[in-house]
């Protein structure tokens, strides 16, 4: 069965923007699930220009569906991940300073890389997710 789950990096940017706390991350959420959601999604970036640390802890206290937290996996991402346990961790190979994320993993690149992260995050009870590419002419 295919679920929804809501990304809210949208409402933290649109917050961001303002000096004053609002919209609120906690209560899009809140918003989200009233109307059906099965999960909601964030992508803490390292510039925290959306979503940051401290909104994604704040979720982790109060969902009560599937929590998704997608990024590139560097050691400061698998440490907020480490902390939370989300249901689910989309992996993406976006760089720092990439505007959105813009191509996925190439496993005959990428895979022996990925291999002991998968590993990892299964083994704290994190689904994992792989943003990929969509060529599939893998050796």
């Amino acid at each position: 069965m295919t679920n929804l789950s809501v990304n809210l990096n949208k409402v933290a940017l649109l917050r961001n923007t303002r000096n004053f706390g609002r919209p609120s991350v906690i209560e899009a959420a809140f918003t989200c699930i009233k109307a059906g959601a099965q999960g909601i999604t964030v992508h803490p970036r390292p510039d925290q220009r959306h979503i940051k640390p401290e909104d994604v802890d704040a979720l982790a206290q109060i969902l009560t569906v599937e929590f998704n937290i997608e990024g590139n996996p560097s050691p400061e991402f698998l440490e907020i991940v480490r902390k939370i346990k989300p249901t689910q961790c989309t992996l993406v190979p976006d760089a720092p300073d990439a505007f959105t994320s813009d191509h996925g993993w190439d496993l005959a690149t990428d895979g022996f890389w990925l291999k002991p992260i998968i590993r990892e995050l299964k083994d704290l009870g994190v689904r994992v997710s792989l943003f990929m590419d969509t060529d599939t002419n893998y050796p």
